[in-house]
């Protein structure tokens, strides 16, 4: 831990944000930008840690105590970092639409809340198993199972009052991470090695299930092919799990699918979140031309830029360092991913992963001072 004080760090914060505004215009690849992008944000997890306050990061944290510590929280971020990060305003609680069911339930798996965070737990362990589960989900009647039976009256009820309109299905679980989480990681392995055929099967009903759950909620919220907004993103942290072939046959054809479909012009969404150690699947990714991605901390700028020239990198800081508070290592990382961006652009600095609890704002005051000192365009 090194013994630099961050609230000495010479910051002009009123000069950064007005070059950080600038900084993400063209997905960060402006000519015009003074400097590299500033991802980071925070997240409402860290409340406890920064402001010494008991609650479970993870866990339910009721309506008005939650507004009252980001109100609490924002005051301080103010005096560190110059802006206030954290939302102060919550829709009412007869604004929020009714429990829509997964994917993970779609493929009968239970997400179980162990008390620390969420997991998602399958029911299946054998290729016949497996089987008898595709043929079940296969003959689901999705949107009956996906939406409550109190589902028309409170949708109409919602927009009547409030004027919003169901959620859009816009961002999922990977691929990958949901097969292993139903099916078991070392079992979807030797699935793909042993029964290709099945493996190949499991990879188009998931694909068919995103398609259609997405297109239910389209249509729920009165859009179709013609006028739907388009942009989708993934969370497969587990995809590094997979080798190259294993990928290309299993994951690949899916985002490919999904992409083609709700994604089809250049400046759609096509997001790829993977905090893993997943550089040896770079290759197959960059041919899906995506506009950004969120690599793990071992995945950095140089070796991204290799098959994505034109993807917003949201990276590389390891988001342990950030937890650890460790200002001398944060420096030196973002240093690193400055120096490798100065070429190409495109870099919005951010963590390789989720910002947790017990990051505080004096290491997010270090970003911006990295990034003043060394991120200049």
């Amino acid at each position: 831990m090194s013994n630099i004080d961050p609230m000495k760090l010479d910051v002009d914060i009123e000069q950064f944000w007005k070059d950080d505004e600038l900084a993400h215009r063209d997905n960060c690849f402006s000519p015009d930008a003074p400097q590299v992008a500033l991802g980071i944000r925070m997240s409402e997890e860290c409340v406890f840690a920064e402001l010494g306050e008991e609650g479970n990061p993870w866990g339910f944290t009721p309506r008005e105590r939650r507004l009252e510590l980001n109100k609490r929280y924002n005051d301080k971020a103010e005096k560190i970092v110059g802006i206030r990060l954290l939302p102060e305003t919550l829709p009412e609680p007869d604004a929020e639409f009714p429990y829509i069911k997964r994917i993970g339930e779609v493929f009968e798996g239970k997400y179980i809340h162990n008390g620390v965070a969420e997991w998602l737990e399958g029911t299946v362990s054998t290729p016949q198993e497996l089987e008898k589960l595709l043929d079940r989900v296969e003959k689901l009647d999705l949107r009956e199972f996906m939406l409550p039976p109190n589902w028309e009256s409170e949708k109409k009820r919602i927009y009547e009052k409030y004027g919003i309109k169901p959620p859009l299905l816009r961002h999922i679980r990977g691929p990958v991470t949901l097969a292993t989480s139903i099916y078991g990681a070392e079992n979807l392995i030797f699935l793909i090695i042993d029964e290709p055929d099945l493996a190949k099967r499991f990879s188009e009903v998931i694909c068919k299930v995103i398609l259609d759950m997405a297109r239910i909620m389209d249509e729920e919220a009165g859009y179709d092919e013609t006028n739907r907004p388009g942009g989708f993103s993934f969370a497969d942290d587990n995809c590094c799990l997979l080798t190259p072939e294993m990928y290309e046959l299993f994951g690949y054809p899916i985002l490919k699918a999904v992409f083609d479909k709700y994604s089809p012009n250049p400046e759609d969404m096509r997001y790829q979140h993977s905090d893993s150690d997943m550089g040896h699947l770079l290759p197959i990714l960059g041919r899906l031309n995506l506009t950004g991605c969120n690599f793990g901390p071992k995945v950095l700028v140089d070796e991204i830029r290799k098959y994505m020239p034109r993807t917003r990198i949201d990276g590389c800081l390891s988001p342990l360092t950030f937890m650890h508070n460790d200002i001398e290592a944060i420096i030196n990382e973002v240093k690193r991913d400055c120096e490798m961006a100065k070429e190409s652009r495109g870099l919005n600095l951010s963590t390789a992963g989720s910002i947790n609890n017990g990051s505080l704002l004096t290491s997010m005051r270090a970003v911006m001072y990295a990034i003043q000192k060394y991120g200049r365009y």
